[in-house]
C-alpha cells in the first residue's frame, strides 16, 4: 500500500523457491547458481546471496537468460545481496529481465528485505535493514504484522534531473501535465508529468486504462528521445479522489504486475495535477496498493 504521496507500504505476499540453476549466456560456459524467488504484488525477482563478493556473480547477459520465462526461470528481474557501502549493512544491485541495471526498485528492495530476514534467521521479528543503491541509501522495515515498509523519500521533479528533455510547465523546471513531444506514441497527443523515485517515471491519465494498448506504445515511450536514461510509463484511469487504476510498462522489463516506485510516482503526479487525494488506493494488475 502507499501512504501518502511519499511513503510506501505494501503487503508482501513472499514466495519462495530455492534452487540450484544452470544460468546460461551466449558469452560464457554454464555455471550453478542458488537463488531465492520471491515476488511483491506480482512483481517477482530472482534473489541471489552475493555477500561474499564486491561485484554480482552473474553477469547482465546470464541474469537475462534467467529471467526469460520460457528457456529461463522467468522473472523481471535478477537481485543482488551484496557487502554493504557508505555505512550500510548491505548494497542491492539488480538487473532488469533485458539485462540492464536500474537505480532502484520499490517490490524488489522489499523483496530483498524478506530475503535478508530470511538469511539472517530473523523471520518473525521486527527488523530494519540499511541498504546501499544506486539511488542512494534505502531503509526497508519488516513489521511484526509481516508488512514491509520503505521510505521512499522526496520526489524529484526537476526535468534535467528525472531525466527528461521535455520543457519544464513550472518556474521550478516541473514537467507537470506537459505535451508529449514529436514522434508521439501510438501517433497520439498525450499529456505527461514527470516524476524521479530514484528512478524515472513518466505518467500519462487516461480516459479508458483498457483501451491502452501497453504493447504498442510502452516501447515508444520507454525509448523516446527525450528521455535520455530511458523511462519508466504509468498510464494511470482516475476512478475517483481516492481510486486511481494503473497499467505500467517498466524500464528494462516490459509490462509488469506491480510497480513500487510507479505507484508512488503515479500517486505524487496525481496529486499535482488535483486528481486525487494524498490517500489513495492505486490498483495495479497484480494487487492493491493503499
Amino acid at each position: 500500500m502507499v501512504q501518502s504521496a511519499f511513503w510506501a507500504a505494501f503487503l508482501l505476499v513472499a514466495t519462495l523457491v530455492s534452487h540450484d540453476v544452470d544460468a546460461f549466456s551466449t558469452a560464457v560456459a554454464a555455471k550453478k547458481v542458488a537463488f531465492s524467488k520471491y515476488q511483491g504484488l506480482g512483481n517477482d525477482f530472482l534473489l541471489v546471496d552475493n555477500r561474499d563478493a564486491e561485484e554480482p556473480i552473474l553477469t547482465p547477459d546470464e541474469s537475462e537468460a534467467l529471467c526469460d520465462r520460457h528457456f529461463g526461470v522467468g522473472a523481471d528481474g535478477v537481485i543482488f545481496a551484496m557487502p554493504g557501502r557508505d555505512g550500510c549493512d548491505y548494497s542491492m544491485r539488480i538487473y532488469n529481465s533485458d539485462g540492464s541495471e536500474p537505480e532502484m526498485c520499490g517490490n524488489g528492495i522489499r523483496c530483498m528485505a524478506k530475503f535478508l530476514q530470511d538469511l539472517d534467521g530473523s523471520s518473525g521479528a521486527e527488523k530494519q535493514y540499511k541498504i546501499w543503491t544506486l539511488a542512494g541509501t534505502m531503509v526497508p522495515t519488516v513489521v511484526a504484522s509481516g508488512m514491509i515498509t520503505v521510505d521512499m523519500g522526496e520526489p524529484e521533479l526537476r526535468g534535467p534531473e528525472v531525466p527528461t528533455t521535455l520543457k519544464p510547465t513550472r518556474d521550478d523546471s516541473a514537467v507537470i501535465d506537459a505535451p508529449m513531444a514529436a514522434p508521439l506514441p501510438g501517433g497520439k497527443d498525450w499529456k505527461v508529468t514527470c516524476v524521479s523515485m530514484g528512478n524515472p517515471h513518466c505518467i500519462t491519465f487516461v480516459d479508458d486504462l483498457d483501451a491502452v494498448d501497453l504493447a504498442a506504445v510502452g516501447p515508444q515511450f520507454e525509448n523516446h528521445p527525450v528521455f535520455p536514461a530511458r523511462v519508466n510509463t504509468e498510464f494511470v484511469q482516475v476512478l475517483s479522489k481516492s481510486h486511481l487504476k494503473m497499467k505500467v510498462w517498466e524500464r528494462g522489463a516490459g509490462p509488469t504486475l506491480a510497480c513500487g516506485t510507479g505507484a508512488c510516482a503515479l500517486h505524487v503526479a496525481a496529486v499535482l495535477n488535483n486528481l486525487c487525494d494524498r490517500k489513495a488506493t492505486v490498483r495495479q494488475q497484480g494487487r492493491c496498493a493503499i
